[in-house]
C-alpha cells in the first residue's frame, strides 16, 4: 500500500513537471513559429520605421538602458538593506515591519508603481517621460526581490564561517565583505537574474513613465519605448502578431543570454569559493 502511494505521488510529480515543460515549449514554439521568419540583421540593427519595414534597434538600446540603470541603483541598495536586516539589525518589531513592507511591495501590481512613477518622478521631480523616470520606477519594483533573495543567500552561509573569521582577529566588516558576501554571491546573483527578467518583461510601469517614442534615445532623459512596450503597441495599433512575436523572440534571446552568463559567473564564483 505504501509503495503504491509512493508510485502514485511520483507519477503526479512527473506529470506536473511534464506539463510545465510542455506549456513552456508550446509558448516558445508558437512565438518562434509566428515570428522567426522576420528575424534578420536589418530587423535587429535597423532604425524603426512606422511603415513596419524598419528595425527595433532603438527599442533594444532603451531596454538595455533601463536594465543597467535600474540595477545600478537597486543592487547596492538592496544588498545593503539585506545585510543590515540579516547581519546587524536586532530581530525585533522594527525588522518585522521592514520585512512585512518588503513582502507587501512584492505583491503590488506594476500598474500602481507606474502611476506612482508618473506622479512622483515624471511630474513632481520634473524628470518628464524619460528613461531615467522609468528606471527609478523599476528600481522600486525590483528592490523587494533583491532584498529577499540576498537575505536568503546570507542565511545559507554557515555560522562557522563567521566564527572562524572573527576568531582570527578580523573585524565584523572585514568578515562581511571577505567571507560572508563572497560565499553568498551565487544566491545574490540569482536575485539579480530574477530582477533582470522583471525589468525586461515590464510594460505597464514603463508605458506610464518612459513614453512610447520609437526613436534612438539621445540621453537617459529622453522619452523612448522598450521592447515589451513596442510589442504591445504593435499588437494594439496594427494587430501584427507576427511582428510582435519577432520582438518576443529577441526578448527571449536577451533574457536567455543574461541567465546563461549569470549562471556561468555563479559557477566560477562557487569554484573560487571552494
Amino acid at each position: 500500500m505504501r509503495e503504491w502511494k509512493d508510485n502514485l505521488l511520483r507519477g503526479f510529480l512527473w506529470l506536473s513537471a511534464l506539463l510545465s515543460v510542455a506549456v513552456l515549449v508550446m509558448i516558445v514554439g508558437y512565438i518562434f513559429y509566428k515570428g522567426f521568419h522576420l528575424i534578420n540583421f536589418d530587423f535587429i540593427f535597423g532604425d524603426y520605421s512606422p511603415t513596419g519595414d524598419g528595425g527595433i534597434w532603438p527599442m533594444i538600446v532603451t531596454t538595455i538602458y533601463t536594465v543597467v540603470i535600474s540595477l545600478l541603483i537597486a543592487t547596492p541598495i538592496g544588498i545593503l538593506a539585506a545585510v543590515y536586516l540579516q547581519e546587524y539589525a536586532k530581530q525585533g518589531q522594527l525588522v518585522k515591519i521592514i520585512r512585512f513592507a518588503t513582502e507587501s511591495l512584492t505583491g503590488i501590481p506594476s500598474i500602481i508603481f507606474g502611476l506612482f512613477g508618473a506622479v512622483f518622478f515624471v511630474t513632481t521631480l520634473k524628470l518628464g517621460m524619460s528613461i531615467l523616470a522609468a528606471s527609478l520606477t523599476l528600481t522600486i519594483i525590483v528592490l523587494p526581490v533583491i532584498i529577499r533573495t540576498t537575505e536568503e543567500a546570507l542565511k545559507t552561509v554557515p555560522g562557522s564561517y563567521r566564527e572562524g573569521s572573527l576568531a582570527l582577529g578580523t573585524t565584523k566588516l572585514q568578515t562581511l565583505y571577505k567571507v560572508i558576501l563572497p560565499s553568498a554571491m551565487p544566491g545574490i546573483l540569482s536575485g539579480i537574474i530574477l530582477s533582470v527578467g522583471r525589468i525586461v518583461g515590464e510594460s505597464a510601469a514603463i508605458f506610464l513613465t518612459a513614453g512610447t517614442v520609437a526613436a534612438m534615445p539621445e540621453s537617459i532623459l529622453s522619452s523612448a519605448r522598450t521592447l515589451t512596450v513596442h510589442s504591445y503597441l504593435v499588437t494594439q495599433e496594427s494587430g501584427d502578431i507576427e511582428l510582435a512575436a519577432a520582438v518576443g523572440i529577441v526578448l527571449i534571446v536577451i533574457i536567455l543570454a543574461i541567465n546563461l552568463s549569470a549562471t556561468f559567473l555563479s559557477k566560477k564564483l562557487n569554484k573560487a569559493d571552494q
